[in-house]
């Protein structure tokens, strides 16, 4: 095989150390070092001694994403490889012997590297991936809250929609600071349509809620809108960094169930480039919505999807149940024409695939999503669906003759 790398490294990254091997005309060097910055800059003038063209190491958890920050700082080009691609020799499996079986797969040119999203990107996922966690832990908070709620026989979300929302979070407020809460005095604190349901209230507020209970749940109000206060920060600077991308963001929030905050996701965890993609089937793949291949002697085996960017995924599937309720659209009818012959979650999958498929021509083309409407599937087998009408209706003794209404 051709040397496509003279000077070449491969690296061994584990959590607390790293373990290199650089090849060169001359022969192999091997060294180990430590996981802290001071290491890795030790790693990276070393590199850079030995004048290396090309680094590779495997995608492990996070551990890649110091030494891949500061060998770009450097412009050394760096792959970082999907561990599934670099099967090693079997036997003899030390860290070591690992680094060399990079390191020569490199020399050769047999590794591909993964797509790596330029730095600004990175930063962008990571803020908008820690909003996420953040609205998540709120949800589970407000779950929390209910659970008290519940354990105190006060039944405000049987009668409330938000239990947070402005009369709700003045009845719970009411609730904390009064020793004695009387159902009554607080239920007249129900605004807007709220007020219509205020007998219904009055029944549902009334309960035993001890001391630490109140305790709790002033705790949890607390803590609920620290949650909001932070969330709000981050949406602001998100805002401010997705500006370039603004025509975008328009674009995708033509699809059916993809909103301002799912288009950021997508855009943080895709970008806008879709070059770097071969096909709406090679981004499917990195994104672990493409049926999975699995066949041995022409059976066909499990076809379950693959492992992927499994933000992206959530995202996706989040939009495809959004999706699914629209009416009268193109994704509504593909979810439920699915849905009862596959069930509820392979539909989403199937839908979750069809949206990021759109995605990617718009982004690719920059033209806005063209509706295909929910009579699609029907237009497509017309005129057997009309063979099987009229063949029912004959069984049934009746005589048939069909004329088309003129548009």
């Amino acid at each position: 095989m051709q040397i496509l790398h003279e000077r070449c490294c491969g690296l061994d990254v584990h959590k607390k150390s790293i373990t290199a091997c650089i090849i060169t005309p001359e022969g192999k060097k091997i060294r180990t070092f430590g996981t802290m910055t001071a290491d890795i800059l030790e790693l990276v003038d070393w590199i850079k001694q030995n004048k290396c063209s090309c680094v590779a190491m495997e995608s492990t958890g996070v551990y890649w994403k110091p030494i891949y920050n500061l060998l770009e700082v450097e412009q050394i080009e760096t792959l970082v490889v999907n561990a599934r691609h670099i099967k090693a020799v079997p036997g003899r499996k030390t860290d070591v012997k690992d680094a060399e079986w990079i390191a020569e797969l490199l020399q050769y040119g047999l590794l591909k590297g993964s797509y790596i999203p330029s730095r600004e990107q990175r930063e962008l996922q990571e803020l908008i991936r820690y909003r996420r966690s953040l609205i998540d832990e709120r949800s589970r908070e407000v779950n929390r809250l209910q659970k008290i709620l519940e354990g105190a026989n006060i039944k405000l979300s049987s009668v409330a929609t938000d239990i947070l929302g402005k009369s709700g979070r003045k009845m719970l407020e009411q609730i904390i600071n009064s020793d004695k809460p009387d159902p009554k005095i607080i239920a007249q604190s129900a605004k807007g349509k709220l007020r219509n349901k205020i007998p219904l209230l009055e029944k549902a507020l009334h309960g035993l809620i001890g001391h630490h209970q109140k305790m709790i749940l002033s705790v949890q109000l607390r803590h609920i809108d620290f949650l909001d206060q932070q969330i709000e920060e981050l949406n602001l600077e998100i805002e401010r960094r997705m500006r370039p991308f603004e025509d975008c963001l328009e674009l995708l929030d033509t699809i059916p169930g993809v909103g301002r905050r799912i288009a950021e996701q997508i855009i943080a965890e895709i970008g806008v480039d879709m070059s770097r993609f071969p096909s709406s089937k090679h981004l499917a793949s990195w994104a672990g919505i493409a049926p999975g291949n699995n066949e041995s002697a022409g059976k066909r085996k499990s076809g379950r999807t693959t492992k992927g960017n499994k933000h992206l995924r959530s995202t996706l599937v989040e939009a495809a149940r959004s999706a699914s309720r629209t009416k009268n659209t193109y994704l509504s009818a593909q979810y439920r024409r699915l849905a009862a012959r596959r069930g509820s979650n392979r539909a989403c999958i199937a839908v979750a695939h069809t949206i990021l498929t759109i995605v990617y021509h718009i982004l690719k083309k920059k033209q806005p999503y063209q509706e295909l409407g929910a009579d699609y599937f029907e237009k497509r087998k017309e005129s057997k669906i009309v063979n099987n009408l009229i063949r029912k209706l004959e069984r049934l003794g009746y005589s048939i003759s069909i004329k088309k209404k003129s548009a």
